[in-house]
């Protein structure tokens, strides 16, 4: 890969520029993959919560995780999962318990087994130390900007 400047011209460079950029290409990706099959990453959040779990939650315990990624907001979060009770994936009882059914099951393994494509995407020739580094740094760049940021 050939790099947008040198060394000494890139450690100069502003973090909050690459970083935007970043995540802009990342979420970009992520996104068109989940729509090619039907989703939104809204919706894949809410599923994966609750398949990916043997503890039964509920829409509020979904809602309250999610609401604040990517700054999505609690209306939207609410009718995404009000999207994927819709379409079948999921069931919500009357205490707002939410549980997986068998189709919802079944596209979230499809959905599950789609991220893997563009995780290898964005990790080519990119070490497993290099990333873990690649975090611990942003981490810190949040901390030291008085930042706060946290994913389960």
């Amino acid at each position: 890969m050939e790099y947008s400047h040198s060394d000494t011209d890139l450690i100069k460079q502003p973090i909050g520029y690459w970083s935007w950029a970043a995540y802009k290409a990342v979420i970009a990706r992520t996104r068109a993959a989940l729509a090619g099959i039907g989703t939104t990453q809204p919706q894949w959040w809410a599923l994966a919560q609750v398949a990916g779990t043997e503890t039964v939650k509920t829409r509020d315990d979904v809602s309250r995780l999610l609401r604040n990624y990517l700054d999505t907001g609690p209306e939207t979060m609410e009718s995404e999962i009000d999207t994927i009770i819709a379409q079948g994936w999921i069931t919500e009882d009357a205490e707002g318990r939410l549980g997986i059914t068998a189709e919802g099951r079944a596209f979230y393994d499809k959905a599950a087994a789609l991220q893997d494509e563009p995780w290898a995407e964005r990790h080519v020739v990119i070490s497993d130390e290099e990333y873990l580094t690649a975090l611990k740094v942003l981490q810190r760049f949040i901390h030291n900007t008085g930042g706060r940021a946290w994913h389960h």
